[in-house]
């Protein structure tokens, strides 16, 4: 990790920026869609944010004990949730850098959080193989998922469905909002452990593992209908392969890697694909 921030041309692909300030890994970002700010953090324990104007950090949010590991802005609301090693999501007002809530309840490491405008607010995935959704003014876990064997590092929001999957080494399952109801784990297993999840509002589902593996479902019939391995850069190691963070972009048609050969990948769909020459086999369960 080079403690930077890079800002890319997506249209390109070139470096437009490159933003210093954090003095460890930096783990994680998110560009507010209703200010000019960008919000990052990282294991230094430093939640920032930076006034893209000006290309500057302007607050610094204080109170994590540990490293942070994730953060997520509220879609409606100024506040920003982070979580980190020492537990607890943290709830700041993106204005005053004031620490409205400690969401404390995991035993181990908040890896993942996710924010919706409407109740639960904050869903949260942790080591401790549990999935917490928050009832955010009385700054309590409302449910709490047990469903997993294994940490749960990856959890993702469905941006039309008031639905979302969460991601661990021994399955990847879908549950129903507001009351966390168990819909159906997906079909295949992938066996290993997913770091990243993003979906699109076509219910096209990435989940991208430690390994390269990416693989991608359908969200409806949680059947996985294709597996891409990341191409290694020349020069890395095998081992080098690992995927750390993905995301569709705004249009949902882009997705967007971040790997540990230090490259940032880019898929599109294949308009050239046709049923006979990438054939999806699909035998659904008799319970689906």
């Amino acid at each position: 990790a080079d403690r930077t921030i890079k800002i890319w041309d997506l249209a390109s692909g070139r470096l437009k920026l490159t933003l210093t300030g954090h003095i460890e890994q930096v783990t994680g970002l998110a560009v507010s869609p209703r200010h000019p700010y960008m919000f990052s953090c990282g294991l230094d324990k430093q939640v920032k944010c930076w006034d893209l104007e000006y290309n500057t950090v302007i607050r610094n949010y204080h109170g994590h004990l540990s490293g942070v590991y994730c953060m997520a802005l509220h879609p409606t609301l100024d506040i920003l949730f982070t979580g980190g090693r020492d537990a607890s999501c943290r709830v700041w007002d993106m204005r005053t850098k004031a620490q409205i809530h400690v969401l404390t309840g995991h035993s181990h490491t908040v890896c993942t959080v996710q924010s919706q405008g409407s109740d639960p607010q904050v869903i949260t995935g942790s080591y401790d193989s549990q999935v917490k959704l928050w009832d955010l003014v009385a700054a309590k876990a409302q449910t709490t998922l047990t469903h997993h064997k294994k940490g749960v590092r990856a959890i993702a929001l469905h941006p039309r469905e008031y639905a979302f999957a969460s991601c661990s080494i021994d399955n990847i399952k879908k549950f129903k909002l507001p009351e966390g109801k168990f819909m159906h784990n997906m079909l295949q297993r992938q066996k290993t452990i997913v770091n990243a999840a993003a979906v699109n509002s076509e219910g096209v589902m990435a989940t991208c593992a430690d390994n390269g593996n990416m693989w991608l479902w359908d969200w409806h019939s949680g059947n996985k209908f294709q597996e891409i391995q990341s191409p290694v850069q020349p020069g890395s190691l095998d081992s080098e392969s690992g995927i750390f963070a993905a995301s569709f972009d705004v249009t949902g048609t882009r997705l967007v890697t971040c790997e540990a050969d230090k490259t940032i990948k880019f898929y599109k769909e294949d308009l050239e694909a046709t049923p006979e020459s990438h054939p999806v086999h699909f035998k659904p369960p008799s319970a689906l």
